[in-house]
């Protein structure tokens, strides 16, 4: 059979499946492409739900793509619908409506699904959490002035919606269970910047805690102490959705595991997305990557492979995050190394380098984009550095590149 008249099924309409189906046509694919989503709204942009939404920059979401341009695509988007059940040698999936649709190639951008806290859910104060346009939409209503916000996980989605909430009017307090905020990026000295950001917009900061109980007035936390509240959002990870995986017999105990081209072990099966496990050169194993960069890029790589453009995608991870006037950027691992830091952290414009056996594996800017540019460059370029040369705040970073 001709790869460019193949059926391929996308089941997951988010960024990632949405950016494989347009990337099937740039790529010059004729046969049938089904895209299948279980929300209401058509694919849009996901980074919005925690910043431009909340803040109330945007009055309509942000769209991949209009409902005429995924027509003239000639892609079918089903919305509203979802996939219960996938069979590798009838080679169809079933939707929950009794419709089943036939593949040549199936590709899987299934994601995640938060992280919930069952010990809060059914107490007396409300606990929201933020992964779809509907959850952004209805905390956006709830974000008004002189409310009490309590945001459990200090990583990015928590910081992020303590930034819209302040900008809003509302009293926010962070709960960490971890010694730091955003500590799993494993840079001290951006956790420390990170403190002094939120606390010096009013926030209220209690790391090395745990909320165990909800009352009517807010929260109680395992050292015995109190956050009064109006409102709970919890931010404490997400796990990958692999349960048409498992039907299909996939390796899929951590995400979906992938070669450098989405491919899975069963021929024409292939994954990208937040839910594909794929090798991290920087941070050395097997790994699930999070982000919007990600989601977009290894689709888009994927979607060629799946027309049989052999294309093998190894970037290293990079995401960022505004809160407040602050820009915040990260690539690779800067936990894989030996942290070097550049420019003024009180100051609030910095670098960080991370470098392991004289390569550098990760970094971080704080206000300072055109260095992330050239970092970005550096992690995956994987070009020999010297120390002493990071360490020369007179040494611009972008000759590393050319030496």
């Amino acid at each position: 059979m001709d790869p460019q008249q193949a059926r391929i099924v996308i089941v997951g309409a988010g960024q990632a499946g949405a950016r494989a189906a347009e990337a099937l046509r740039a790529a010059g694919h004729r046969g049938p492409v089904s895209l299948i989503g279980e929300e209401e709204h058509p694919p849009y942009e996901r980074p919005q739900l925690s910043k431009a939404i909340l803040i109330d920059r945007v009055s309509n979401p942000v769209l991949v793509l209009q409902h005429q341009q995924w027509s003239d695509l000639d892609v079918a988007l089903h919305t509203s619908s979802r996939v219960v059940a996938a069979d590798l040698q009838r080679r169809v999936v079933g939707l929950a409506n009794g419709e089943e649709l036939a593949f040549d190639r199936l590709l899987l951008t299934t994601g995640t699904r938060v992280r919930r806290l069952p010990e809060l859910d059914n107490g007396p104060l409300p606990v929201r959490y933020l992964r779809c346009m509907n959850d952004a939409l209805a905390l956006r209503q709830e974000l008004q002035p002189g409310r009490r916000i309590a945001l459990i996980g200090g990583g990015v989605v928590g910081l992020e919606v303590a930034s819209a909430a302040i900008g809003r009017g509302c009293q926010v307090t962070i709960i960490e269970k971890a010694k730091g905020l955003l500590s799993q990026i494993g840079s001290g000295s951006l956790g420390q910047y990170l403190h002094r950001l939120h606390a010096s917009k009013g926030a209220k900061i209690v790391c090395d805690a745990v909320a165990k109980r909800s009352t009517s007035r807010g929260l109680e936390l395992d050292d015995g102490s109190f956050v009064p509240a109006d409102l709970a959002l919890a931010g404490v990870g997400v796990e990958p959705v692999t349960e048409l995986a498992q039907q299909l017999g996939l390796d899929s105990q951590h995400g979906i595991r992938v070669a450098s081209s989405g491919a899975t072990h069963a021929d024409g099966i292939f994954a990208a997305g937040d839910v594909a496990e794929q090798w991290s050169r920087s941070h050395d194993r097997w790994m699930r990557i999070e982000n919007w960069a990600n989601a977009q890029n290894q689709a888009i790589a994927t979607a060629k492979s799946m027309t049989n453009l052999a294309t093998a995608y190894d970037a290293p991870s990079w995401f960022w995050s505004d809160q407040y006037d602050a820009n915040i950027q990260v690539v690779g691992n800067p936990a894989g190394g030996e942290e070097i830091v550049r420019g003024d952290v009180g100051a609030g414009r910095f670098v960080t380098i991370s470098v392991r056996d004289g390569e550098v594996v990760g970094g971080i800017t704080v206000n300072s984009a055109r260095d992330m540019a050239v970092l970005r460059r550096l992690v995956a370029s994987c070009k020999p550095v010297r120390k002493s040369e990071l360490e020369n705040p007179a040494l611009e970073l972008k000759r590393l590149l050319a030496a």
